[in-house]
Formats: C-alpha cells, sequence, structure tokens
C-alpha cells in the first residue's frame, strides 16, 4: 500500500453503497435551563439545534448554510461528539456511533473535522511534521512510519516537507497552516471530513487554492465532505446537495442546482437575492432579508421564520410547517411548498 493512500473501498464499505455514509434523525441539543449560579433558575433553554434529521451519502459533499447562530457549527460538533446531543440518533454507514458495533473511538478515526481558525486548532509547540504523524504514533504506528506519512501527506496538500515540515504554527501564512490541517485530518485515513467554515478566514486567492485542493483530496481519498460555509458561492461550487437552516431547524434540503434555481423556501431566496451581481440589470433595489433572527431562548411559534417572511400569514404563526416534496429529494420547510396547507397565497395561485 502507498504511504498516506487510504485503505480499499471495499475494505471500508460495511453497509454496501445504498446506505449513507451519515444518517442523523432527529438531533437535538438545547443549551441552558438547569439552573443558574448559586442555584438560581434560569430564564430559559437556547434551542441550538432542534430535531433536525439529514443524511450524507458516500462520496457526496453536503453543504451547509445558514446566517450566524442558526445551529450549523453546533451541528458539526454534534455530529463529532464534541457536544454530546440531547436526543437523536447518529448511524455512520448503518451503524450507531457509541455502541458496541462502533465505539466513538472507532468513529472518530473515520470521521475528521478542520476548524476555521487554522493557528487554534495547531499546538504552537510541535512541528508541522509533528502535527501531522501525531495521530498515527497515538494509534501504534512506529516512529519512522508515521514520519513517512506526514510527509506524504503534506506532499499531497502542496507543502514540500524539505522546507515546512520543520517549521512552527507561526512561521507559515493562515492558508499553509490550514493545508496542515488538512493533513492532520487525512492522517488516520478517515471516510468523513466536517469542513466547519475552513476557507472563510482565507484570501480569495488562497481560498481557490484550498477548495480546489479539496475536490483533488475528495477523488484521490474517495472521501465524503460536510461543508459549513456562509458563502453561497462556495458552497454551489463544492456541493452536491445543501441543507439550509433556520434558527436550529432544517429549513430546506436538497440538490445543489435545483435549489439555486428554484428555491422553496422564502428564508433560501432571500439568502440568495443578497448574493452580489456584476450584472447591472440584476441589482439589488431594497433589502432581501431584513432583522436579525429572533431569539433562540424564546423563538416564535409556527413558522420560526414568519416575523421576517414577506408571504407570511396567519397560518405561518400558528402551525409548523413540515418538510414537503417539491421535487426529487428536494424538500422545503414552508407551507407555501405543501399544497395542503390551506395558505391563502395557494389558494390565490
Amino acid at each position: 500500500m502507498i504511504i498516506g493512500a487510504p485503505p480499499a473501498p471495499e475494505d471500508r464499505d460495511r453497509g454496501g453503497p445504498g446506505t449513507p455514509l451519515l444518517d442523523v434523525r432527529g438531533l437535538t441539543k438545547h443549551f441552558g435551563g438547569k439552573g443558574g449560579l448559586f442555584g438560581k433558575a434560569k430564564s430559559g433553554v437556547v434551542r441550538a439545534v432542534d430535531g433536525i434529521d439529514f443524511s450524507v451519502a458516500k462520496g457526496e459533499t453536503l453543504g451547509i448554510v445558514g446566517e450566524s447562530g442558526c445551529g450549523k457549527s453546533t451541528t458539526a460538533r454534534l455530529v463529532m461528539q464534541i457536544i454530546r446531543p440531547d436526543a437523536g440518533d447518529i448511524l455512520f454507514d448503518g451503524e450507531a456511533v457509541g455502541s458496541q458495533a462502533l465505539s466513538l473511538g472507532d468513529f472518530r478515526r473515520q470521521a475528521q473535522m478542520v476548524f476555521q481558525d487554522s493557528y487554534a486548532s495547531l499546538n504552537p509547540r510541535l512541528t508541522v511534521e509533528e502535527t501531522v504523524a501525531f495521530g498515527p504514533r497515538v494509534q501504534g504506528a512506529k516512529p519512522a512510519a508515521a514520519l513517512a506519512k506526514a510527509h506524504d501527506l503534506l506532499h499531497r496538500v502542496g507543502l514540500e516537507p524539505r522546507r515546512f515540515a520543520g517549521r512552527y504554527p507561526h512561521e507559515i501564512s493562515g492558508g499553509q497552516r490550514q493545508r496542515v490541517n488538512i493533513a492532520r485530518a487525512l492522517s488516520l485515513d478517515p471516510r468523513l471530513l466536517i469542513l466547519d467554515e475552513a476557507v472563510s478566514a482565507l484570501d480569495k486567492s488562497v481560498e481557490a487554492q484550498v477548495l480546489n485542493l479539496l475536490l483533488d483530496l475528495k477523488r484521490d481519498f474517495g472521501l465524503t465532505y460536510m461543508f459549513i460555509t456562509h458563502d453561497l458561492n462556495v458552497v454551489r461550487f463544492m456541493s452536491d446537495r445543501i441543507m439550509v437552516m433556520y434558527l436550529g431547524k432544517v429549513a430546506e434540503f436538497g440538490p445543489s442546482e435545483p435549489i439555486f434555481e428554484k428555491p422553496g423556501h422564502p428564508y433560501t431566496a432571500a439568502l440568495l437575492s443578497s448574493m452580489p451581481s456584476m450584472d447591472p440589470d440584476h441589482r439589488t433595489q431594497e433589502a432581501p432579508l431584513t432583522g436579525d433572527p429572533p431569539n433562540p431562548i424564546d423563538p416564535p411559534s409556527g413558522c420560526r421564520f414568519h416575523p421576517r417572511c414577506k408571504m407570511v400569514s396567519t397560518l405561518c404563526s400558528q402551525a409548523e410547517p413540515r418538510l414537503s416534496t417539491m421535487g426529487e429529494d428536494h424538500l422545503a420547510a414552508c407551507h407555501l411548498a405543501d399544497p395542503q396547507s390551506g395558505h391563502p397565497r395557494l389558494a390565490a395561485a
């Protein structure tokens, strides 16, 4: 086996090609609400992630988008079990994470995460090669083999080992540090890579290089990505499917191009209309979205987006919309997407 190459697909694909690599059901995380300092009761709970369902197929990239505070990063940390969920099931290749069949340690060897802050993610006392070789050494690899694998991975992410292996994090640029983080994430031959705003802190030219690198690595290593970003151009470039989140809930889920061409949720449409355009005939005349997201401690009744929605009706504040089918694998949590909802605009149409 070539150093740095992942195991053969037939050795890793236990559930078969039809089984999602990651299947999440009812994932929930609320913060607070269990009593404050000196026994004082807290006023409520922050509903960071509130019962969401999604799946990621093998070999695809799922993009997760939404405003700050919508629950994107919390979802990533819940999947990685950095934060323990209050409720919900997480299946990896058909097996429950944390069960006898798939322990948490086994899962984390197959799923790795790259964070936004490339500098804070690295130990300033370890050189680049020590950082990448650390995981294999902990897992029992001999020092020489771990170092050889680290050098191979550094070469694969575009960092020549002879120049960079002995440097410390403060001696390299932000883009180079993020390449080190990606190499470290690949050092245990994962199947799933969760990228939480991994390119948002980089210059645009460097961002483009890292995005192209990620696509190459996905092809070469047979990876599956969860790609969290606020940049809609990036998510369109990278993603096969997109999950739009709003205030801890899934607002829309489906293939990338159908969502960009015909969004089913007013929130998604507002996000897309906020994208800057170079075409003078498509200038933004008014703000596509006004106001701040409501307080997650006390979210609105019914549809959580209704206080900011231009399509709002009385129904929206009274009943929570279900995820309705708009096309093949395209779902939207909006009463306008459900022909049976009774929304007055549907009757008018």
